[in-house]
């Protein structure tokens, strides 16, 4: 968020941030399917203009794979300004076939096997002004 306006949310900001691939394109080149695509509501962080959303992912993995991590913002999430609170920091796990949850760093190789799900969360934008006061 800035001050004067919302952050916008499910957005990639930076030409680094997050590639949001089109599911035909992903489930076409890779043995994977994109189960879940939505706003992780409440992620944005408080302000008299709040954080955008970040977004969760659920992929089910068709055949093994080594899934390699590279994110950031998964110690603490993005700051607010003018006395606005931090977004969400992200955070990404596997979840294997027989339900076995496995916390993955943010920066981490497993091997997923067919049948196990990733589930991707990324950060929320940090609000702007303060959160008690109501914005115009």
């Amino acid at each position: 968020a800035k001050v004067g306006q919302d952050g916008t949310s499910a957005v990639q900001v930076h030409m680094t941030n997050t590639a949001i691939t089109d599911p035909e394109v992903l489930e076409a080149r890779f043995p994977v399917r994109l189960l879940s695509f939505k706003k992780r509501a409440g992620s944005g962080g408080a302000g008299s203009w709040p954080g955008g959303d970040g977004i969760e992912r659920t992929y089910l993995f068709e055949e093994e794979v080594t899934i390699s991590m590279l994110t950031q913002r998964r110690a603490s999430g993005p700051g607010g300004i003018c006395h606005g609170l931090a977004g969400s920091p992200g955070e990404q796990f596997l979840i294997r076939k027989g339900g076995e949850k496995i916390i993955l760093g943010s920066i981490d190789s497993i091997i997923a096997r067919s049948g196990d799900r990733l589930i991707l969360r990324t950060p929320g934008g940090g609000g702007a002004g303060n959160p008690e006061l109501l914005a115009k």
